[in-house]
């Protein structure tokens, strides 16, 4: 790990807790309308649950590719109406909004700091499916000390494509090894490895809840793991 001159962050789940920030959101627009029995972290996973499918098609090529807020907004339709509610009948600067939940999450308690110590020695950046509008307005609000946006819009390839992780190199002006991926999701890391990144696994057992069964543990032959971002921090020498 000696060559690693920049750190970059899947961020939905490893930085951010998504599943709490968007049923806050969800919940408060639930009672506004009516539907306060509707479960909000219901309604999270399932917006959730379109977001691969979502992706699925500008990775496929069936459709070019498209920011992430637009496709959050398409879902968001869908979801709705599975909960009981017409977004037709719903102001469309509401549901914008609300699909700005996204673009407000907050942090890992661990998160700021690990980060901030890691910025010391590494360049650090999100290597995010989140376009970048929605990536700086989240780091703004959550502190998150980015040194640059990276992700999605920029290399305009969806991870797991490769050329989401070897452009993300590429515009540091990196090679592959000099570039650690950290991500609490085992087939995230698997990809980046097959491009050359280093990796590190830090666990986040409750992204998906109390009865989350997924990507509890190190799947693979990942270079660090680490409990959290202070220790991963420790790892890596900040």
């Amino acid at each position: 790990m000696t060559d690693i001159k920049a750190v970059v962050f899947d961020v939905f789940g490893t930085v951010v807790d998504w599943r709490e920030g968007v049923a806050r959101e969800l919940r408060a627009f639930f009672e506004r309308h009516g539907a306060a029995a509707a479960d909000a972290h219901a309604a999270a996973d399932a917006w959730r649950r379109r977001y691969q499918p979502a992706m699925e098609e500008c990775r496929s090529g069936r459709r070019p590719f498209t920011r992430l807020d637009v496709l959050h907004r398409e879902n968001l339709d869908a979801v709705l109406r599975e909960c009981g509610l017409d977004p037709a009948a719903i102001a469309a600067c509401e549901l914008d909004e609300l699909n700005r939940a996204w673009h407000r999450l907050d942090p890992w308690p661990d998160a700021v700091e690990g980060l901030a110590r890691l910025k010391r020695r590494y360049v650090i950046a999100p290597l995010s499916n989140g376009n970048v509008a929605l990536l700086l307005n989240m780091a703004r609000r959550a502190g998150l000390p980015w040194d640059a946006i990276l992700g999605a819009e920029v290399a305009r390839a969806y991870k797991p494509q490769p050329e989401a992780y070897l452009r993300t190199a590429d515009i540091l002006g990196l090679s592959p090894g000099e570039v650690c991926l950290v991500a609490a999701h085992n087939s995230d890391l698997a990809a980046a490895r097959t491009c050359g990144l280093k990796t590190a696994f830090v666990p986040r057992p409750r992204e998906h809840g109390p009865g989350q069964a997924t990507d509890l543990k190190p799947e693979g032959p990942w270079d660090v793991v680490a409990a959290d971002f202070l220790d991963l921090a420790r790892q890596l020498g900040c």
